[in-house]
């Protein structure tokens, strides 16, 4: 699978080397993903559910019932994104989410971030998910970066939609990457997209590693 991706990377780097060569001097973060039998996850899960709690307290505008958790340690073909229920701490839908191919260490499991334009990567931290758009990708959300870590998101154009070629079950090994974006599959972005809709103020995204 490591050759494969480094097969893809090298593919990738031949059309967009320009835009991608200083992604490795923005690295933020280079830990091991843990793997999909690990529970360690649902240890991160709670505290950042608390902290998102605590973030929203004294905050108003933004929906304090339910929030987006994209967990990037986990590997992009098991489910990462999780909807959850703030107040009672509770998985309330979970799907896959692609991650930037900026953000693919050639030869690693692990994987880098950056808020820096065109390196194509993911940048983590806090989002806020603003209005609904048509664009390439069809219905899409603009997102606001809320962290130092990902202040550039708007001026970057990352924002949150959908992709043809995201299967909507799980798989063995990688999925395809999106530019930066936190990108999901048809089916998973319908489920999403009402709940968006429907909420009276903005949903909290949360993409960490």
């Amino acid at each position: 699978m490591l050759l494969k991706n480094a097969i893809i990377l090298f593919a990738i780097s031949l059309n967009f080397g320009c835009k991608i060569k200083n992604v490795e001097s923005h690295i933020e973060n280079r830990n091991v993903i843990l793997k999909n039998d690990d529970d360690a996850y649902l240890k991160r899960l709670d505290k950042k559910i608390n902290e998102i709690n605590a973030y929203l307290e004294n905050k108003n505008g933004y929906n304090k019932e339910i929030a987006f958790l994209l967990d990037m340690k986990i590997a992009s073909g098991k489910n990462r994104f999780f909807v959850v229920d703030l107040r009672n701490k509770k998985i309330i839908k979970k799907g896959l989410v692609a991650h930037g191919y900026g953000s693919s260490i050639l030869n690693s499991d692990s994987l880098q971030f950056s808020n820096v334009p065109n390196t194509m990567a993911t940048s983590i931290g806090k989002y806020r998910i603003g209005n609904s758009y048509y664009g390439k990708f069809g219905k899409s959300y603009k997102l606001t970066g809320l962290d130092h870590s990902n202040s550039n998101a708007f001026e970057r154009n990352i924002v949150l939609h959908s992709y043809k070629d995201l299967p909507e079950q799980e798989v063995d090994g990688a999925i395809c990457f999106s530019k930066g974006c936190p990108m999901v599959s048809f089916g998973f972005f319908k489920e999403i997209e009402g709940m968006i809709d429907r909420s009276k103020r903005s949903i909290l995204l949360y993409l960490y590693y």
